[in-house]
């Protein structure tokens, strides 16, 4: 049996209207099942799925009323847990430098706080949040990768602010990632 990706990814909110403007209106992804769902014991649910392309799902659901959950929690995941932002977060295909680069000006002119283009050496970043409070990213491949790539090795060092998806700027953190490599004689900047 082949991998084939993730079908969905359902996650929780408090606010399922503020929640489908940003995904369909910011992030531009397409709600494609919206429905409500009566629970027997009493309340309900209004749930929304979101196609974020290759066929693939997010889905959002807010409970009202219902036994059992409590009416105020933090949907954002890491704050609720308290640890780092980066801990657990949801990476979107940005498809080339070109298109992080215009998706990070796109999201910043629709006054959202985007961190500048993280180089991860192999891939390249920009996070930000969603009105959640769940972290959020775009990214994209800019080399193939290799099996050295899959071995688990020190690849350096990093301030632990940069868990919290501060904004960096890309020059420090290339340069970071390039010292790095080239001091193992992995690939330069």
């Amino acid at each position: 049996m082949s991998n084939k990706g993730f079908s969905h990814i359902g996650l929780s909110t408090l606010d399922l209207d503020k929640t489908r403007a940003f995904y369909e209106d910011v992030l531009g992804f397409k709600p494609v099942v919206a429905d409500t769902l009566r629970i027997a014991e009493g309340g309900h649910l209004r749930h929304v799925f979101f196609d974020v392309g290759r066929d693939q799902l997010l889905a959002f659901m807010e409970a009202n009323d219902m036994p059992g959950v409590p009416a105020k929690y933090d949907a954002g995941i890491n704050r609720g847990l308290g640890v780092p932002a980066a801990f657990y977060h949801f990476a979107f295909e940005a498809g080339s430098e070109a298109g992080l680069a215009a998706k990070r000006d796109q999201l910043r002119a629709k006054g959202l706080e985007v961190t500048d283009i993280v180089d991860h050496g192999w891939a390249k970043s920009i996070y930000f949040s969603d009105p959640n409070g769940l972290s959020l990213e775009y990214c994209c491949l800019v080399r193939d990768l290799t099996e050295d790539d899959a071995v688990m090795q020190e690849r350096g060092t990093i301030p632990r602010a940069r868990l919290d998806f501060n904004n960096t700027t890309s020059a420090t953190t290339s340069a970071e990632v390039s010292r790095v490599q080239s001091a193992r004689g992995k690939v330069t900047a």
